[in-house]
């Protein structure tokens, strides 16, 4: 098993600083989950660094709970009631995700919000390369990702009643400056070449205007995958959803072959043997996305690369000041900025064209 996959597969114990009053979520659970019957047992999800996620265990169920966590925390972000809604919509469009049965908004019962839905079996996979796998089952597992974010992209938002669930115009405007923020409040010691992105982005922004959920990380290790086939069943984590730019979220999608290799910490393809291994390149991967939601291409691709591995860098710092504060919900995460200015770097070398 690699490292990624041992490290962030699978339950464990709840940490004590996440821990839950287990008989109050069950007095709760008995109240608004249809079919709910305990007793129940309690686990935390190894893997993600943002909501703390955790396996409720019935006799004749098992469940998904996700929650904001304790502490003080940034603005807007963990909005798990966001998280709800979407998903709820997406479920009855038929869309893969799994299926919301209650939000809890009262604080009172679990110190923080949360919501319950169902858990859907099946394999996530921690580590692009897909060890263990067929060349052809890679290839299918690849093509079943980008075919799901282009059925998410081509639905009606307004038909499935997340009209409102975001702004229509000035998407990339509105990320960069939003992420610029949470950047500046999350700094921990001075990188200078983010604050040369942050001038840089908002000034070199395409004009283009387009409409679509988004999922804000769609990405392997956020979605499950079938037992015994090569698709998806359900998309996970949807705290950065919104309305927004189909680009957006396709070039972030597109971060494991633009994103530097640095160690087990980041998922990257970089300097994988990528044909051999029956994974797609970038370009391979590209056109079958633009194939799929029927463009000639991508214009502006070098500003879209920057912007995304620029915000994964604003991602990972906001991750490293939640080490620091105590409320980072996984014990693996990093606590030193390289990582930030490692993807800065690369992000620079984007935006000038690389």
């Amino acid at each position: 098993m690699s490292t990624r996959q041992e490290k962030f597969s699978g339950t464990k114990e709840v940490q004590a600083h996440l821990r839950l009053d287990d008989a109050a979520l069950a007095a709760w659970m008995e109240r608004h989950v249809e079919g709910y019957a305990g007793p129940l047992e309690v686990r935390e999800f190894k893997g993600g660094q943002s909501n703390p996620t955790y396996q409720l265990v019935t006799p004749a169920a098992r469940y998904v709970l996700r929650r904001k966590p304790p502490g003080k925390l940034l603005p807007s972000a963990h909005a798990v009631d966001r998280e709800f809604r979407v998903i709820s919509a997406l479920h009855g469009a038929g869309f893969p995700v799994p299926r919301a049965f209650a939000l809890c908004e009262d604080e009172s019962v679990l110190g923080t919000m949360f919501y319950v839905m169902e858990m859907v079996e099946g394999r996530i996979f921690w580590d692009l390369a897909l060890p263990g796998l067929e060349p052809t089952e890679r290839s299918a597992i690849y093509d079943a990702m980008v075919s799901t974010l282009a059925e998410l992209q081509g639905l009606d938002y307004q038909a499935i009643g997340l009209d409102g669930f975001g702004k229509t115009t000035d998407y990339m405007a509105r990320q960069i400056h939003r992420w610029t923020k949470i950047y500046e409040a999350s700094e921990t010691n001075p990188i200078p070449r983010m604050n040369e992105l942050n001038a840089w982005l908002p000034k070199n922004i395409p004009a283009s205007q387009e409409t679509c959920v988004i999922h804000g990380d769609y990405r392997l290790d956020n979605m499950i995958i079938h037992p015994s086939e090569p698709r998806v069943v359900a998309v996970l984590d949807w705290e950065l959803s919104t309305l927004g730019h189909p680009l957006g979220d396709f070039t972030y999608h597109m971060a494991p072959w633009i994103i530097p290799n640095i160690d087990e910490r980041v998922s990257s393809l970089e300097g994988l043997d990528l044909p051999a291994l029956g994974i797609p390149t970038e370009a391979q991967y590209i056109a079958r996305y633009c194939e799929l939601s029927g463009r000639s291409e991508i214009p502006n691709l070098p500003f879209y690369k920057a912007y995304t591995v620029w915000r994964l860098a604003a991602i990972y710092q906001g991750i490293i000041k939640r080490v620091q504060d105590g409320t980072a919900a996984s014990a693996d995460a990093p606590s030193t900025t390289d990582i930030v200015e490692q993807f800065a770097e690369r992000a620079w070398i984007y935006a000038q064209g690389g």
